[in-house]
């Protein structure tokens, strides 16, 4: 069993390309050692994730060395893990810290944590397969909600929709998530990864193409006239305003 820890805690763990690239390298590690059987996932300080750095996201950096950082390699990875993955989810999980939760096996939430798919308020679109994910882990109406509102789901919300598997009590969460992870642990490692195996065929092609649908339109959006002025509202600590923007076809 491997506990990961999302460690930007003045930074409520959002997702700069450095902790994309960071998890991605750490789940490779967790899914090539044959004496892991499980991964736990959880945040430090008092958020899960506040998703992608928004500052970053304005002003995405420069690589020279040619390889692929940040999101699409990570999630490349997280959609086809080869083990059982748990999240212990400690406070709000807002944008990738929800979209990376339905493919998550088991999903340990916190009594006081909230959940929030931003997209359309930040003029862009769903991410990660959650397209996909979302009405198959928590029906239509409720992942059409979450993502046209782009409002917070609290805790007991996400057991009762079936997003989360299991409320704790915050001090009681990460011990929860550790002795899941344990009980599964003891199990044959060979017939816990072909079962996972057998999990993920059933999905998978879908979800890749899910998530190229979305990257088509996420890439459409990003950069356009509500996008802009999301990101400008963000930096100068205001409401967006989007009711005279010119519409996309």
């Amino acid at each position: 069993m491997r506990l990961l820890t999302l460690d930007r805690p003045d930074a409520l763990n959002a997702f700069n390309d450095e902790l994309y690239d960071a998890l991605c390298r750490a789940l490779d590690s967790a899914a090539n050692d044959p004496g892991i059987a499980t991964v736990v996932i959880t945040g430090a300080g008092r958020a899960f994730s506040a998703g992608q750095d928004l500052g970053e996201m304005a002003h995405p950096p420069k690589y020279p060395d040619g390889e692929r950082h940040g999101f699409i390699p990570f999630i490349e990875r997280v959609e086809s893990f080869p083990k059982p993955l748990i999240a212990a989810v400690n406070g709000i999980g807002v944008g990738i810290g929800l979209t990376l939760l339905p493919h998550c096996d088991l999903v340990l939430i916190a009594r006081g944590a909230r959940l929030r798919a931003p997209f359309v308020s930040l003029g862009v679109t769903a991410e990660a397969g959650s397209s996909l994910l979302l009405p198959q882990r928590i029906g239509w109406q409720s992942a059409a909600h979450l993502l046209y509102t782009a409002s917070w789901l609290e805790a007991e919300q996400a057991v009762e929709v079936g997003l989360a598997w299991r409320l704790c009590e915050p001090e009681k969460l990460l011990d929860e998530a550790l002795s899941t992870a344990r009980e599964i642990a003891q199990m044959p490692i060979d017939s816990l990864v072909t079962t996972k195996t057998l999990l993920l065929d059933a999905r998978l092609d879908a979800v890749r193409t899910a998530r190229a649908r979305e990257d088509r339109r996420f890439a459409r959006l990003a950069g356009g006239p509500a996008n802009r002025e999301a990101l400008a509202a963000f930096e100068e600590r205001r409401a967006p305003d989007f009711t005279k923007l010119p519409t996309t076809d």
